[in-house]
């Protein structure tokens, strides 16, 4: 019993020194470089959150998010090629893939895939 609360005691000392040196490692200055310089998206963080940001920034977000839905659409189709009927798989594929299109062709009507204003 007594060797038991020696080793929780000694356990318990090891943590709390490792406790207190990542505490001391790891203080952080307020004024860190990463925390002056703009976000990604260009914001600056330290000023008014309200400003109103790019519409480039905003139109390209969407296309990316498009296109990752589109590739795990995509992706299905293929891994059930050879299980399914192969005239009901070239009719979804294919439709699938025009809507894709029409969907890129209306973009690029609209202009959205420029990246000058």
């Amino acid at each position: 019993m007594l060797m038991i609360l020696n080793i929780s005691f000694l356990i318990l000392i090891i943590s709390i020194i490792f406790i207190m040196l990542s505490f001391i490692i790891s203080k952080k200055s307020f004024m860190d470089r990463e925390k002056c310089s703009p976000f990604e998206c260009g914001f600056d963080p330290k000023s008014l959150p309200r400003i109103p940001f790019s519409l480039h920034f905003f139109l390209i977000t969407v296309i990316f998010l498009i296109f990752d839905i589109e590739i795990a659409l995509i992706l299905p189709m293929i891994i059930s090629f050879k299980k399914v009927n192969l005239l009901i798989w070239w009719k979804i594929s294919s439709f699938f893939m025009i809507m894709l299109l029409i969907g890129l062709y209306h973009e690029w009507n609209q202009n959205m895939l420029n990246w000058t204003i």
